[in-house]
């Protein structure tokens, strides 16, 4: 079982950035596989980044690549999401994910994760 807590969202301006963290609580952090996804209203969940056990492997969603940046800090317990030139449509819900089998992959598809955590609101005002 891992407990996920994410932060660092907020509201910004078109063209601004934020970093979104996610801390994990329980079993041992470097076992999971992680990744973010993201849900506007009105919308289905989807896939934003993804980062294996080491962070010697990473993916991104197209509309992000260049922009965004996944990361994390095992002696940390923690995953970061760097946003850089943020666009409106980037507004959303933003759900920190771990997923505990094949840590050495990373995942697109949000079934193939186990534990989700709250999210954290980001607005992108034009």
């Amino acid at each position: 079982q891992v407990r996920l807590v994410e932060s660092g969202g907020g509201l910004v301006q078109a063209g601004g950035s934020l970093r979104l963290s996610c801390a994990a609580s329980g079993r041992t952090f470097s076992s999971y596989a992680m990744g973010w996804f993201r849900q506007a209203p009105g919308k289905e969940r989807e896939f934003v980044a993804a980062i294996n056990w080491s962070g010697s492997s990473t993916d991104y969603a197209d509309s992000v690549k260049g922009r965004f940046t996944i990361s994390r800090d095992n002696a940390k317990n923690t995953v970061y999401l760097q946003m850089n030139s943020l666009k409106p449509e980037d507004t959303a819900v933003y759900y920190c994910t771990a997923a505990y089998r094949g840590a050495s992959y990373v995942y697109t598809s949000s079934n193939s994760y186990d534990y989700w955590g709250q999210g954290t609101q980001v607005t992108v005002s034009s």
